[in-house]
């Protein structure tokens, strides 16, 4: 079987780690990656990177190319438009600029000749993508013939999906609210300034900062009787988040019955490598560099009359590319 090409779009904070988990896990390597930014100073940003440290492998450049172990994977300036994929034969696009969380923008590539687009972001509406998977939730709803633009959501609705599948499966939920205490990302500002969102005009690692989360709505594209809706605060923390889930069930249960149920589904197989359970205490230095898109607090679930409390972790960046690299592979392979 011809191995298929897929190309990375936007090579910022997950479009690196997405490639180093791809080459890492031998789970494909990239045809191409574009950006508006010179090679070098991308090939220098994925070689040594704040958060997870230097690169294991080798990496040099050239005016096209980055040779990564010896891979040589071509770099395209994308500063002056999407580049045509179809004349390089690309099959499957990621897109990780944050650029196409509205139809238009994931059928850019389309157009220019790419087969299938995967957005690396929450779709501003249904109608805006073809479908929204996850792993361990519904990838095996992919249809090659009717799904063209694939959005994965947000970190934060992947770290959620995880827990919901399990208590809607268990126990069902009426309804509930959840707040995720999320690191602060580059939509924020170093210093105070003025910025489209007002509370992001105050300096990111000085704040406590009230955000909105589109994890609530990208839930409801896979649940669409999902009751649950919630809000995010940023902190000053460089990665590695937490989120409150609170529900009202509709079948009665303990915290060791829901406790038990997370256990049971972090050692099944739909959920494997995508769900983990924590038995100690810990703070989020624990899950920095975790694969895992949700990590449950054993010890902070509790029950209080009818409202039950559960916490996840998770690392927004590393965990988010570890799904994104396996849903890209999964796609690749069936089409």
């Amino acid at each position: 079987m011809m191995m298929k090409k897929i190309a990375i779009y936007g090579f910022g904070r997950i479009g690196r780690q997405f490639l180093r988990i791809a080459l890492d896990n031998s789970l494909f390597t990239p045809y191409a990656v574009a950006d508006v930014k010179d090679v070098k100073t991308l090939g220098a940003l994925f070689s040594v990177d704040t958060n997870y440290g230097r690169w294991k492998g080798t990496v040099t450049v050239s005016d096209a190319a980055f040779i990564l172990n010896e891979n040589e994977i071509s770099y395209i300036d994308s500063s002056k438009g999407i580049p045509n994929w179809g004349e390089m034969g690309v099959d499957l696009v990621v897109d990780c600029s944050g650029r196409a969380t509205k139809r238009e923008g994931a059928q850019a590539h389309l157009d220019q000749g790419a087969r299938y687009v995967l957005v690396s972001a929450p779709s501003k509406s249904l109608a805006d993508c073809d479908a929204v998977l996850l792993k361990g939730i519904n990838l095996d709803h992919f249809d090659p013939a009717a799904h063209h633009i694939i959005s994965m959501g947000s970190c934060t609705t992947n770290a959620l999906a995880a827990p919901i599948k399990v208590i809607r499966e268990a126990f069902g939920i009426e309804y509930g609210l959840f707040s995720t205490v999320h690191s602060y990302t580059n939509s924020q500002s170093l210093t105070d300034q003025p910025m489209p969102d007002l509370r992001d005009s105050w300096a990111a690692a000085e704040n406590i900062i009230p955000s909105s989360s589109g994890a609530a709505k990208a839930l409801q594209f896979i649940w669409s009787d999902l009751k649950v809706t919630g809000k995010a605060y940023r902190v000053p923390t460089r990665t590695g988040s937490i989120a409150e889930l609170n529900l009202v069930t509709t079948r009665s249960c303990t915290v060791e019955e829901v406790n038990n149920a997370f256990r049971k589904a972090a050692s099944g197989s739909d959920l494997a490598g995508v769900l983990d359970v924590l038995e100690d205490q810990w703070s989020s230095a624990r899950i920095v560099a975790d694969p895992h898109s949700s990590i449950i607090d054993l010890n902070l679930t509790a029950k209080q009359g009818d409202l039950l409390s559960i916490a996840t972790w998770y690392d927004n960046e590393w965990g988010f590319s570890n799904r994104l690299a396996e849903v890209a592979q999964y796609i690749a392979a069936r089409i």
